[in-house]
């Protein structure tokens, strides 16, 4: 397999360092400085789940040739900049799996690249990149969910298979919607409320357990309304298996001062309650307070 990803934080550099561990010919896609530190020292991976690694891969500002898969795991508040760095022209034929946060970048990529070629993807995991090529991946669980209205069913199995044998837990699902927003009604409460309240998941799901409740069933709502199959039941214990001191990524940018994916995570929501006419007090106050400190 001929991979690129394009964004080699902490999830794109995880999967990256696992293809490549594995056997497969991987091209990392970011700025000059990150592009220039893997091409000259790889990935280095440290994980409760597959042990310490290290592993080679390349390093480009740009994709310029053809690949057979590509992941794009960059944050949804560099999305449409990082996009520039992967031509439909370079790109060929390949699958282009997104693994970002939110939903509405589906819309967008089906617009750049052909819609055949665009699969959803949602990925369950802690990992954070400290440094170029440095990742440090904490959760014991690595897993990646796929699905697509417009790819071939075949393209998907193709990229699960690789994507098992490199490590990762890979479930292929018929039901697009559903995929994303599963992932997208249990992200919403943790990322809001973590970083609203400035604590872990385990003070959430304790301090703060009816407001993450409404939340969750809010979600589920406006999932439903989408088309989408969640059990919010299922989501709100899934809460309950995270170690305590777990953070989500909205809170960890909020406390190292980066930009914020609220509108992709909270954002998404409320455009999504407002075409369906559902009422979401909860997500409002907490979009707009955790905006209101952010200066959005």
């Amino acid at each position: 397999m001929n991979a690129a990803v394009l964004g080699p934080g902490g999830v794109g550099g995880l999967l990256a360092g696992l293809l490549a561990r594995a056997g497969h010919r991987v091209t990392c896609v970011a700025g000059a400085a990150t592009a220039g530190a893997l091409q000259a020292d790889g990935i280095t991976v440290n994980s409760r789940q597959f042990g310490d690694f290290a592993t080679h891969v390349a390093g480009d500002t740009e994709l310029r040739a053809p690949v057979d898969l590509c992941i794009v795991a960059v944050k949804a508040t560099a999305f449409d900049a990082a996009l520039e760095r992967v031509p439909p022209a370079a790109l060929g034929d390949a699958l282009v799996v997104p693994l970002l946060n939110g939903v509405d970048h589906m819309a967008a990529l089906r617009e750049r690249y052909r819609p055949e070629q665009v699969a959803a993807g949602t990925i369950t995991v802690e990992s954070t990149r400290v440094a170029p090529g440095l990742i440090e991946h904490g959760s014991p669980f690595t897993k990646v969910s796929l699905a697509s209205a417009t790819a071939p069913p075949d393209r998907l199995e193709a990229a699960a298979r690789v994507l098992t044998d490199a490590g990762a837990e890979v479930q292929v699902r018929d039901d697009e919607p559903s995929v994303l927003w599963t992932k997208m009604a249990f992200l919403a409460p943790m990322a809001l409320l973590t970083t609203r309240h400035g604590v872990p998941v385990g003070g959430v799901r304790t301090g703060h357990r009816d407001e993450m409740l409404a939340l969750l069933a809010e979600t589920a709502a406006v999932a439903s309304a989408s088309g989408a199959r969640v059990d919010a039941d299922a989501v709100a214990s899934m809460y309950d298996t995270f170690p305590a001191r777990t953070k989500s990524s909205m809170l960890r940018d909020a406390e190292a001062g980066r930009p914020l994916e609220l509108d992709a995570i909270g954002g998404a929501l409320l455009r999504a309650a407002r075409a369906h006419g559902i009422a979401v007090p909860v997500a409002e106050r907490l979009v707009a307070e955790i905006g209101a400190r952010a200066g959005a």
